[in-house]
């Protein structure tokens, strides 16, 4: 009997005694056995806190990030392997490429984020904020990664998204992670985290596997782990109401199966763009996966005088539905994950039909392809309809995990967001309407209650990624019952594995801790002029006092000629009575260019290779004719930049051999009586010296 593996204190073994069994869901053969049996998880825990996280806090956020992107870049070449073992979770090709591809590419976004984090081992979060009158006194917020480990306990649905989407975000922050799959489908897992592992990319420590019972896994967790889990609400419940979890305060993170919804607006009709939208999407998300997906759509809400002529479109749709063995090319739903999965969805269905009826599929028997309906877990779509949705409760609060949904009517778009609202909250909404003031009126209604809504039309049908799919750069998450937490995110889901702590200090201690310069720390005489300086030799605060310039009418009137910003505030013979100024007024953007003026050198070549961006200009004094304006020119931070990789030669442009990085300069302006009248961060491309 083959045994499936899990990775732990750096070596691979099988659990004792027989385990769990594996089988093929498309014919039930066996395809192995789990266990965790004999395993020490108060030794997995330790060697992931004592090796694992040192290692990892250690890499800055890019180098985190470089690894994500070296690390979906080698999973890339092994995607046939991971295709071939999906099929036998009852996956589709399109059902699998979500689960592989869309894992894969959640590291190469994960990885992208770098660029939004310094090139350290920890960032600053969000502003600073001055705290006294002489300026000597300030204080910011830090992130660190914490000291413990990210312990993932991932549904059977998606085995290789489920696992990346999460780890991703961990090993991003600096934190190792264990991975606790569902064991009917761990054997897909196994395989992706065998190429991880033989990869050698990440350090050891940073990802173990447990394939089978979690044990008394999270008996052993402290203040420092954190705990996320994927699955159904009562076993988040049981799991997130461990004492220990609750004795050390361990953040817990719950990404719930939830009964997300769909909601049909009034303007779509027979015929109209978003009525076939509206069917298509609830098709789709019916049988992707065999609808075993925690975003899949539940509940079906339609305006009650278009029920009928609905069921029947969503009916007539879902009977074009192919069903049979995933490796068959006419094939577009494949089965359920297993025999134990399909008898439950049945069981709940069951339930449902207290109060509903079924209008289309059947729970006893499905026409396959290729396959055996009996051996393998197929099962048919079913559509039930329930025409008195406020008075019935089982739609709203019973799931079936499976190819199942309940379409119910609404009298008014009141009724439609009150409808929404009996799910006790999801991870998604979605509404179908081209008519702008339903979509406002419906979001805002039922935003409270939903993780993420998708306003769905024409306008953004052909692109849009579709009601189920969430996306790395946003939160996944949900209210009530949807559990509570969010994932992913970009940044946001970062912060999750890191602690947020308050720093006080002056602006120069600050600044020589953080290696980001604050506003009224002490500049450094850079020896020579910032921008002779390469990448390497530039140093947080950096500092030159530029000379003064007088700004006279004449400049302000060829500025106005020169860019045709003729504002009245910027002509002198304007009567300025009544107006928030004294008499003409210099461009903020004239003040701006003569700063550039003023602080670039620019008589011979250097390693300032281009100008990059302005960001956070402000003008925060007007600027007379008469003013005598200079310039405090800071080196703030400084961030690595990538070269750009081209597979093709005449992908190449120039600069893509050059080694670079990006330099933030802080520019504040003052006038002849030293106060601030602007100020602004521009960014620079620096060539390095090696």
């Amino acid at each position: 009997m083959n045994k499936i593996e899990n990775y732990i204190t750096g070596k691979w073994i099988t659990g004792d005694g027989d385990g769990q069994l594996l089988y093929n869901a498309v014919t039930a053969e066996t395809i192995g056995a789990a266990s965790t049996k004999g395993l020490d998880f108060k030794s997995i825990t330790n060697y992931a806190r004592t090796v694992g996280n040192p290692a990892l806090r250690k890499m800055t956020f890019h180098a985190r990030g470089n690894m994500l992107k070296a690390l979906a870049l080698h999973l890339r070449k092994h995607l046939d392997a991971f295709y071939a073992i999906s099929y036998k979770t009852g996956a589709t090709r399109a059902d699998s490429w979500v689960d592989i591809e869309g894992g894969i590419g959640n590291l190469f976004a994960n990885a992208s984020l770098r660029r939004k984090f310094p090139d350290t081992t920890f960032c600053i979060d969000g502003e600073s904020h001055n705290l006294s009158k002489n300026n000597t006194f300030m204080g910011t917020h830090i992130l660190t990664p914490k000291e413990g480990v990210a312990i993932h306990i991932n549904a059977f649905n998606f085995p290789v998204w489920g696992m990346l989407e999460k780890i991703a975000v961990n090993l991003l922050a600096g934190m190792p992670c264990i991975v606790k799959p569902a064991t009917v489908t761990s054997y897909l897992t196994e395989a992706v985290v065998k190429e991880i592992i033989a990869s050698k990319i990440l350090p050891e420590g940073s990802l173990q596997l447990i394939c089978g019972s979690a044990g008394d896994l999270l008996d052993h967790v402290t203040a420092q782990d954190v705990v996320t889990f994927t699955g159904s609400a009562s076993t988040g419940l049981l799991l997130k109401s461990n004492p220990n979890i609750l004795r050390e305060n361990t953040p817990f993170t719950m990404e719930a199966d939830s009964l997300n919804c769909i909601v049909l607006g009034d303007d779509a009709h027979p015929g109209s763009a978003e009525w076939d939208i509206f069917v298509k999407e609830v098709r789709r998300e019916m049988t992707l996966k065999a609808g075993q997906r925690c975003t899949g759509i539940r509940r079906i809400f339609v305006p009650e005088n278009k029920m009928e002529d609905m069921w029947k479109a969503i009916a007539s749709a879902l009977s074009q539905t192919t069903i049979g063995n995933p490796l068959n090319e006419k094939v577009r739903m494949g089965s359920l994950a297993g025999e134990t999965q399909r008898n439950e969805v049945k069981q709940q269905v069951q339930k449902l039909l207290a109060s509903s009826q079924m209008v289309y599929g059947s729970l006893d028997s499905v026409e396959v392809i290729d396959a055996d309906a009996q051996k393998g877990a197929f099962m048919s779509p079913v559509l039930l309809m329930n025409d008195k949705p406020h008075t019935s409760g089982e739609p709203h609060n019973i799931e079936a995990f499976g190819p199942v949904s309940t379409i119910m009517p609404y009298k008014n778009m009141d009724d439609a967001i009150a409808l929404s609202k009996l799910g006790k909250g999801s991870l998604v909404s979605t509404i179908v309407t081209a008519d702008y003031s339903i979509a406002q009126q419906y979001v805002v209604g039922a935003a409270s209650h939903h993780g993420r809504i998708l306003v769905l039309n024409n306008e953004c049908a052909k692109e849009s990624t579709g009601h189920g799919s969430p996306l790395p750069l946003l939160v996944h998450g949900g209210p009530g019952r949807a559990g509570g937490g969010e994932e992913m995110g970009g940044i946001r889901g970062v912060k999750h594995y890191l602690q947020r702590t308050a720093l006080q200090g002056s602006p120069t201690t600050i600044t020589a801790i953080t290696q980001v310069y604050q506003p009224n720390a002490e500049g450094k005489d850079p020896g020579k002029h910032p921008f002779k300086k390469y990448f390497e030799e530039l140093q947080i605060g950096d500092q030159i006092i530029t000379a003064k310039r007088t700004i006279t009418s004449e400049d302000i009137d060829r500025f106005a000629d020169l860019s045709g910003d003729h504002f009245y505030a910027h002509i002198a013979t304007t009567d300025f009575t009544g107006t928030m100024f004294e008499r003409q007024v210099a461009h903020g953007y004239l003040i701006m260019s003569i700063a550039a003026g003023l602080f670039v050198d620019s008589y011979e070549k250097n390693p300032v290779l281009l100008n990059y961006g302005i960001d956070e200009l402000r003008f925060t004094k007007p600027v007379y004719p008469g003013s005598e304006v200079y310039i405090r020119f800071t080196c703030k931070e400084k961030l690595p930049n990538d070269k750009r990789v081209v597979e093709k030669p005449e992908d190449f442009k120039r600069g893509d051999d050059i080694d670079k990085g990006i330099v933030k300069w802080m520019v504040e302006f003052f006038d002849e009586k030293d106060e601030l009248t602007g100020v602004a961060t521009i960014l620079t491309m620096v060539a390095c010296k090696k």
